[in-house]
């Protein structure tokens, strides 16, 4: 499956560490959101608003008691339909 088939619900991967670049209120930039190979949930997909070309995939992972973080907008490049070696 390819990401731009993925539909809200849908299990994906960090395929790198998911930081804090100050998007994510309440939270200190360059918080780790994800591990490369973190487990997530599709929440929503969305563009930017003056480029709408640019697709944006809205994503809470699970931290290390499987709890699901906050909504966190990620890259296409930034995650994985696959599981990702964290090595």
């Amino acid at each position: 499956m390819a990401l731009e088939n993925l539909q809200p619900g849908d299990m994906i991967f960090a395929a790198t560490n998911i930081l804090n670049d100050g998007s994510v209120p309440d939270f200190p930039v360059d918080t780790q959101f994800a591990s490369a190979g973190s487990r997530g949930v599709l929440i929503n997909t969305g563009h930017l608003e003056d480029q709408p070309d640019k697709i944006l995939y809205l994503v809470r992972f699970e931290d290390e008691t499987n709890e699901l973080g906050p909504p966190v907008a990620c890259w296409p490049d930034e995650i994985s339909e696959q599981p990702v070696s964290a090595g």
